[in-house]
């Protein structure tokens, strides 16, 4: 009996030191989301001092261009991994080029023991994600749309299934495949002017990413 209870202490330690990551993580996105100009609760720490100087603090080079900005903390903040969805032009819809790029990313990620945790988040104001790409998405056969529609669900689901804490940070819109996308992470942090629906169940089309 002493040794069944040993143990049960001990799972709830684990727990206990899973949950505290986790809510650090958490305040980290937050003060990320506090950089736009949207209030968030103050914080302190190294975590929340890196975040929110995120433009001048990730070790790796990215350019304007990149539809997803991979970065990755310096310093004492190592493993922290920020991705950040930039398709400003397509208020970030989920395009092939888009949903790859991810793929390869959370892919790297997964395998990846330095990482530490991973942040969601976007490059553009006012815009998390508006789902899939509707308009590339017209110009395709029936079969790329059959093919499209399963990677994206794989790369949600890899995402989910990452071993490390994930967020999403939603400042701003998240809709379709973007609000599926920010479910996939375990903690989401919303602006006080963030929107999220499923609008394709408006149409009774059923949420297919994830």
């Amino acid at each position: 009996a002493a040794a069944m209870a040993a143990a049960a202490a001990l799972g709830g330690l684990g727990l206990l030191r899973a949950r505290l990551r986790l809510a650090a993580a958490a305040a980290a996105t937050f003060a990320a989301l506090g950089r736009t100009g949207h209030r968030a609760p103050p914080l302190r720490g190294g975590v929340a001092a890196a975040l929110s100087s995120a433009g001048r603090s990730y070790g790796s080079q990215a350019k304007e261009e990149e539809e997803l900005r991979v970065r990755y903390l310096d310093d004492e903040h190592k493993g922290i991994v920020v991705l950040g969805l930039n398709r400003s032009h397509a208020k970030n819809a989920l395009s092939k080029n888009l949903v790859k790029m991810m793929s390869k990313a959370v892919d790297a990620l997964k395998s990846d023991k330095k990482v530490r945790t991973v942040v969601f988040r976007s490059e553009v104001p006012g815009i998390f994600c508006a789902g899939a790409d509707l308009k590339e998405r017209a110009k395709m056969h029936s079969s790329e749309v059959s093919s499209f529609v399963s990677r994206a669900r794989a790369t949600i689901n890899e995402l989910a299934n990452l071993p490390v804490p994930t967020i999403a940070a939603i400042d701003g819109t998240a809709l379709g495949g973007g609000l599926e996308l920010a479910l996939a992470c375990d903690i989401r942090v919303a602006a006080s002017s963030a929107k999220m629906g499923l609008v394709e169940t408006k149409l009774a089309i059923i949420p297919g990413a994830g």
